[in-house]
């Protein structure tokens, strides 16, 4: 089961949470409407490559990452989308976009959106499309110690076209 290294790590680090098993879904926006899940709750894993560098931002489920935003808060050269066969044997475990958050476990640096650091718990999805994990976001950002960034955007942003292909 994919979710298996996560709860390993979860427990021997005394990590509280639950999963929420539900019917095979693929997007943030589907996954919060079959779990009841407000987007803004989920912790959705971004892969992208900074300088080249494969990362994890992690955002709000009902947002995308403005990749400008994210090149001035880094100090990058170069960002962008990782494409899905670059780095999905990053993730041996995990179903291809079903990553959870923790890319601390994959040897991935790890930004959060400072949105989701206001949020008491977070959900997320556990290594398929058909789990979502819950826990505080004081564990997560215990385990993973993400950088904090401001680079999440509304989806229906007029320069979303800009947002994904800088």
């Amino acid at each position: 089961m994919p979710v298996a290294r996560l709860k390993e790590y979860l427990n021997n680090n005394d990590v509280r949470y639950t999963i929420v098993l539900h019917p095979t879904a693929y997007t943030s926006a589907a996954v919060g409407a079959v779990t009841h899940t407000p987007g803004k709750e989920i912790a959705k894993a971004v892969v992208v490559t900074v300088d080249g560098v494969l990362a994890m931002v992690v955002i709000p489920g009902s947002k995308h990452v403005n990749l400008r935003a994210l090149k001035s808060a880094l100090g990058a050269d170069e960002v962008a989308i990782a494409a899905e066969p670059d780095f999905a044997h990053v993730f041996p475990d995990c179903e291809v976009g079903a990553m959870p958050p923790f890319g601390n476990l994959y040897d991935l640096p790890v930004y959060v959106d400072e949105a989701l650091t206001r949020d008491e718990e977070i959900a997320f999805n556990a290594g398929t499309h058909r789990e979502m994990m819950r826990l505080a976001y004081k564990d997560f950002n215990r385990l993973v110690k993400p950088q904090v960034v401001h680079v999440a955007a509304p989806i229906d942003q007029e320069d979303r076209a800009l947002a994904w292909n800088l």
